[in-house]
């Protein structure tokens, strides 16, 4: 690893990489010359991934499971012959009033968006300090900059990682590993349709985009160019949160 960090040939983890914008992202690295090992709990669809890009395979693991993503991250690890990069984009919403909700289904929020990433993060580290350093790049989401409307615990547990990526940069910088956060705005993904289903949240979504200086979704290879750009970039960007959300977030 060097202090501006050349991509091709580097192995990466990318967790929730079977479809939406891990996909994207999937193909986004294998494009510049790394090797991905696919996680996610869709077996199926990281394999059929898996088969339709070249330089990838999949491991199916549940990224809340500490246990399950132990074995997962040695396997991919051991076939990859290293790591060079973590990408943490596994996450999942669910879209309902904090008041309606029950704590089943704060337990699940928090297991995928939050306790995830750390699991990662924390089994990747050894590795990426083993390789003489890296780049980490968590994948949260603009509600956990700004607050979203039927998004709690979602935006509590984006909220979270953003905080996490900052603390992280400042104790493995000196170990020449980066991490940095991309937070996408609505994104054209299968869970947003999924999420839309309901009335209340498409209505609530549809809103959103209104509400965007561009008028529309992201594209999930538009999150992916971000992902990318942070997975090479020089080792002096860290700790940085950047929003693709057509404007409607901006920094101060």
């Amino acid at each position: 690893m060097n202090d501006h960090q050349e991509i091709n040939g580097a192995t990466a983890i990318v967790t929730g990489g079977a479809k939406g914008i891990g996909a994207a992202i999937v193909r986004r690295l294998t494009a510049a010359g790394v090797s991905v090992a696919i996680v996610d709990l869709d077996a199926d669809g990281a394999e059929k991934l898996a088969h339709e890009v070249p330089g990838t395979f999949a491991v199916a693991a549940d990224v809340g499971d500490y246990a399950a993503m132990y074995a997962a991250v040695d396997e991919a690890c051991t076939r990859l012959n290293g790591l060079d990069i973590l990408i943490n984009n596994a996450g999942w919403d669910h879209v309902q009033r904090f008041t309606d909700t029950e704590s089943t289904l704060w337990d699940k929020l928090i297991h995928i968006n939050l306790k995830g990433v750390f699991n990662a993060v924390h089994l990747a580290i050894p590795r990426l300090i083993s390789s003489g350093g890296g780049r980490i790049v968590n994948v949260a989401s603009d509600a956990g900059r700004v607050g979203s409307s039927g998004e709690a615990v979602y935006a509590a547990c984006k909220g979270g990682t953003i905080a996490f990526t900052k603390s992280i940069a400042r104790e493995t910088a000196r170990h020449g590993i980066t991490v940095n956060c991309v937070c996408p705005g609505p994104t054209d993904t299968p869970l947003l349709g999924e999420i839309k289903q309901d009335e209340r949240a498409a209505a609530t979504m549809d809103a959103i985009v209104r509400a965007t200086p561009n008028r529309r979704l992201a594209q999930p290879d538009e999150v992916a160019e971000a992902v990318t750009f942070f997975a090479s970039a020089p080792a002096h960007i860290t700790g940085q949160v950047l929003s693709v959300s057509g404007g409607l977030t901006m920094a101060g």
